[in-house]
Parts: C-alpha cells; sequence; structure tokens
C-alpha cells in the first residue's frame, strides 16, 4: 500500500477534503498522486487512479475551460524555486 495519507483514506472523505483546500493545497495533492501513480504496483494503482481522476475534476470545475493548465503552470513554477 502506498505511504501518502491521501491514498489511504476513503474517497467520499477526499472529495469533501478537495473542495475545502486551497488551489496550492490541492496542486500539491495532484503531484503527490502521480508521483504515487508513476511508482505504485497494479494493485495500489487502482487506488490512485479514481483519486487522481477526483483531485482532476476538482481543478477543472475551479478552472473551467483550462483542463489541468493552473496545475501545468503551478508544476512548473515549483521547478523554478
Amino acid at each position: 500500500m502506498s505511504t501518502i495519507p491521501v491514498v489511504n483514506e476513503p474517497v467520499e472523505d477526499l472529495a469533501s477534503r478537495l473542495e475545502a483546500m486551497t488551489d496550492d493545497e490541492l496542486f500539491v495533492i495532484m503531484s503527490a498522486l502521480e508521483k504515487a501513480s508513476d511508482t505504485a504496483e497494479e494493485d495500489t494503482l487502482e487506488e490512485i487512479l479514481p483519486r487522481i481522476a477526483l483531485t482532476e475534476s476538482e481543478i477543472e470545475r475551479r478552472y473551467p475551460g483550462d483542463l489541468l493548465a493552473p496545475y501545468r503552470d503551478w508544476k512548473q513554477r515549483q521547478l523554478l524555486l
């Protein structure tokens, strides 16, 4: 199982927490989920992918029509820090 807490918490809890997060918090979660999916075993990946989809949906809800551009921009800025 993954060591990042967001993978172990119930999806319903994550969904309600995502709505209350700041954009930076949301983007940190997305980044952590992406990293976890890169190294996950198949059984853990089945837990991560729905959480990624849920997080993507929240980003798209906040930025209609921008898809994941705000997240990609945020990731780029993190590389420059």
